[in-house]
């Protein structure tokens, strides 16, 4: 029956792609959750707890911790909002937006190797079906 299955094929190639990522940023301590809240922190400086949450569509009991590891390890530090004291904005300190450049190239090398037996229409044809299997929205 597995053979069969859809879900089962997407996820052996999460595995192997999430295997693949640890590897090739091991260097840095960075895992593709932390590397996804550190682009999203990046592009939306100030950004709130909840937002980065739903942005990066996990629960805030899956981002509460995650955050404390990039703060503990200086890459992230939360700002009180000048307008609203009472909550925090997201920030990324100089040594995030450093780890986040090397970072980034580490992600682009491994994103190559494993479209590498795809041409780069049928990597986006992929991207589009998973997107229908998946979509942001929800």
């Amino acid at each position: 029956m597995l053979p069969g299955l859809l879900g089962y094929h997407v996820r052996l190639a999460q595995i192997a792609i999430f295997e693949d990522f640890e590897r090739a940023l091991e260097h840095l301590g960075v895992s593709p959750g932390l590397f996804a809240l550190l682009v999203i922190i990046d592009a939306n400086p100030g950004l709130k707890q909840t937002a980065l949450a739903q942005a990066a569509r996990i629960d805030r009991s899956t981002l509460v911790p995650a955050l404390n590891k990039l703060e503990q390890r200086g890459l992230v530090e939360r700002r009180s909002a000048p307008a609203d004291r009472r909550s925090n904005g997201l920030f990324l300190t100089t040594a995030g937006a450093e780890l986040l450049h090397d970072a980034t190239g580490a992600v682009r090398e491994h994103e190559a190797g494993i479209a590498s037996g795809l041409t780069g229409a049928e990597r986006e044809q992929l991207m589009d079906m998973l997107d229908r299997l998946a979509p942001r929205s929800r």
